[in-house]
């Protein structure tokens, strides 16, 4: 090596706009300046660390001095001399101690080809492990390589406690075209708290969090955390491997949609359970109750708990309000394990407008739409995602495919589907921007959703996407192939509205609105439906479930049993929000825990059994599932008895004997009721909602019935059923088959 002090003087300095750009912080190429530069035979080394006392060039092999850095130009700019190729590291003194590592500048190009050309091709179907903060060893030298989208920055720096939140010390390399930027600091480690400090073309942007961050801080800090790399030791093999038959078109889908920081919490309302402590109370519960399935209000990292999770930043990161995405991965494979499929609630649609996340990332309007007509959503205050964008487009798949492939979760939930498929959704007639045909459609939107759900087929085999839209577009659960959206499953908003419109009607005037009951099987195979009753239906004034339902106490509950035994034999998948199943009073809370104390009494008792048993008849009778979402699994026997609120159907499956529902909305009794019916013989009574075990008035038939051979309905005998009040029968044929 030669001694700086020789080397020839002009190598030591670098043009002036350089050095002030630096000092500044507003280099654009911080790697053509700063580490080893060959100069013939010799090699120069710059690094800037402002304010440090001074920088030791040391050997990266044996660690002896290489000498001295000088300073020979501007402070903080240190200087010296290597020879070609050598390895080296820098030992830098502060006024708090000493640090030493290898030259972040040292390093070349880091991100793939590859991985540009997919990224800038909007199909890099696993940016999360290449963007954001990567855990890894370059050589033999561990560090975090760090890469962001930000096209239109002038600079961008990575910075956190271990530079001192410091924008000069860490200024990234931009890889042109794609606008991504890098940089590899050697000897971070895992737990490390950072940001990006980005130069937008109007000055220095707030510090944002990481776009594609693995791990966050506790809300509310917004830091994002350099996360271990997730290797988890999956043990649900075997429900991965028939997780299609698990919630396939033919199997019996009941789903229980929690809040996690609000079903139970320690001591009644105080600290959040964890996965592991959620795992241990929930899953138990689940079994018990039969549910087939969990579906989360969002758990990626959101900003506001208020937001439930449905305004989130961190579209790759579990919140840190439950734990690690290591204690996430064990909650799911916990959930596998007992048999319980897992639905997450995944938010395209829109984001948050906190400084410190996506909105105007580099300066401009990157992730959403700039003109607010596309870009902002009134009703929400949130950005409207720009899924027209290739980066964004891109950016949104990778996120559905990284929680379905990294924590082996069974479907996502897609929130306000409706809120994108339409430009004019929820904005007065000048406020909005037509589409390239004039139309309202959001074709950008139509183009990512169908490509999303062809690629989870692909990629995420036996994974559902389901679709919560309101509206009447079609084709919404139909094959791409058949130009359809290609959702596994629709959620049926205009059942749930029509039904519980018709629930909320005093019984005397039911008579007046028969067909909000009858209306929907007039489109209920038009989709593959889910029958929703949602978080939405319980808060912000629409009162609880329970509460909905007319007349004094007993009515209320009888109500409430007659209605869940509706939904259930209903043809469609069923989801109900926690403490629907217990009849809770009040409106869910998202800062309370459910009142468990409830179940002290015997009406709530009685509620929580009928739901253990309704999933169970739904598990356990073909008829009920097998056709759920097919014509040929349903018969009208009864739909025009206004004058009584009686309806009554068969429900089929594929070669199983068919079941007989009858439904009396009224709380008068009606005895000796003559149902037509397919099957001579005995019907046996699977289930009768008024009776006592649910805390009922044990009213109506219990045990079974004979047939008599009279042709009523269409059929070519009938049952006499007396009906209990507010109530619901579910009948069996003994023995034999509908041919």
């Amino acid at each position: 090596m030669m001694d700086s002090q020789t080397s020839g003087g002009t190598d030591l300095h670098i043009a002036a706009v350089d050095a002030q750009a630096l000092v500044r912080a507003e280099h654009t190429n911080p790697f053509s300046i700063l580490g080893p530069h060959t100069r013939g035979e010799v090699s120069v080394v710059r690094t800037y660390q402002p304010n440090a006392l001074n920088v030791e060039l040391i050997n990266g092999q044996s660690g002896e001095s290489l000498g001295q850095m000088e300073q020979p130009q501007i402070p903080g700019l240190f200087v010296g001399h290597i020879s070609p190729g050598q390895a080296y590291r820098l030992r830098i003194r502060w006024a708090n101690g000493v640090q030493e590592t290898e030259d972040p500048y040292s390093f070349g190009l880091l991100l793939g080809e590859m991985d540009m050309y997919l990224f800038s091709e909007g199909n890099h179907r696993d940016l999360a492990h290449c963007f954001g903060a990567q855990v890894m060893t370059i050589g033999d030298i561990p560090g975090v390589r760090f890469a962001v989208w930000a096209p239109n920055a002038r600079r961008v720096s990575v910075v956190g406690e271990f530079n001192s939140w410091d924008g000069r010390r860490h200024p990234m390399r931009q890889r042109h075209p794609s606008g991504v930027w890098e940089i590899f600091i050697p000897r971070l480690r895992p737990g490390e708290v950072y940001k990006y400090e980005i130069l937008g073309a109007h000055g220095v942007l707030p510090l944002r969090a990481d776009p594609v961050a693995l791990a966050t801080e506790m809300p509310p800090a917004t830091g994002s955390v350099v996360a271990e790399p997730l290797q988890y030791p999956w043990q649900d093999h075997e429900w991965m491997l028939h997780r299609k038959e698990h919630q396939g078109h033919q199997a019996p889908v009941s789903i229980y949609e929690l809040h996690a920081g609000s079903w139970q919490r320690e001591d009644g309302d105080g600290r959040l359970y964890n996965w592991y402590e959620l795992a241990d109370r929930l899953i138990p519960y689940i079994k018990d109750l039969g549910f087939t399935h969990i579906e989360l209000m969002p758990i990626m990292e959101h900003p506001f708990g208020g937001s439930w999770g449905y305004q989130l930043l961190s579209q790759f990161a579990p919140s840190a309000r439950y734990g690690s995405p290591h204690d996430f991965a064990a909650f799911v494979d916990s959930c596998h394990r007992a048999g319980i499929g897992v639905i997450l609630d995944w938010v395209p649609a829109h984001f948050p407008t906190d400084a410190h996340g996506l909105g105007k990332f580099d300066g401009t309007a990157l992730y959403e739409y700039d003109h607010p007509f596309e870009g902002f959503h009134q009703d929400w205050d949130t950005y409207i995602y720009n899924l027209g964008r290739i980066e964004v487009h891109g950016f949104m798949l990778a996120s559905a495919l990284h929680w379905l492939r990294q924590f082996h979760v069974d479907a996502l939930r897609v929130d306000a589907v409706a809120s994108m498929l339409y430009r004019d959704y929820s904005r007065k007639h000048d406020e909005w921007i037509p589409n390239k045909h004039g139309g309202r459609e959001n074709l950008e939107v139509i183009d990512f959703l169908r490509h999303l759900n062809d690629v989870v087929d692909t990629e995420a085999p036996g994974a559902l996407v389901i679709a919560e839209e309101s509206t009447a577009f079609p084709g919404v659960s139909h094959p791409t192939r058949e130009g359809g959206l290609g959702f596994e499953y629709k959620w049926n908003m205009g059942w749930m509205h029509d039904s519980l419109k018709y629930m909320s009607e005093e019984t005397i005037n039911r008579r007046y609105h028969h067909h909000q009951l009858t209306f929907g099987l007039l489109y209920a195979f038009t989709e593959n439906f889910i029958l929703p009753i949602s978080h939405d239906e319980v808060v912000h004034g629409k009162k609880s479930l329970l509460d909905k339902m007319p007349g004094d106490r007993w009515q209320k509950f009888a109500n409430l049993r007659l209605y869940l035994s509706f939904m259930w034999s209903h043809p469609g998948k069923k989801l109900l929000f926690m403490g629907c199943e217990f009849g809770s009073w009040r409106e869910w809370n998202h800062d309370h825990e459910l009142d468990w104390y409830l179940l002290r009494y015997p009406e709530h008792q009685g509620v929580q059994t009928l739901v253990k048993d309704l999933n169970r008849l739904y598990r356990e009778e073909p008829a009920l599932h097998q056709l759920d979402c097919k014509e040929q699994g349903f018969q009208w026997l009864i739909g025009d008895d206004e004058h009584n609120s009686v309806y009554a159907f068969l429900r089929k499956g594929e070669t199983s004997v068919p079941v007989l529902v009858v439904h009396n909305f009224t709380p008068v009794p009606r005895d000796n009721y003559r149902v037509g019916v397919p099957l001579e013989g005995a019907w046996t009574v699977l289930l009768n909602s008024d009776a006592e075990q649910y805390a009922g008035s044990n009213a109506g038939c219990s045990t079974e019935v004979m047939t008599e051979d009279q042709v009523s309905h269409g059929q070519p005998c009938s049952v006499m059923l007396d009906l209990p009040p507010l109530g619901t029968l579910i009948l069996r044929p003994q023995a034999g088959d509908l041919a």
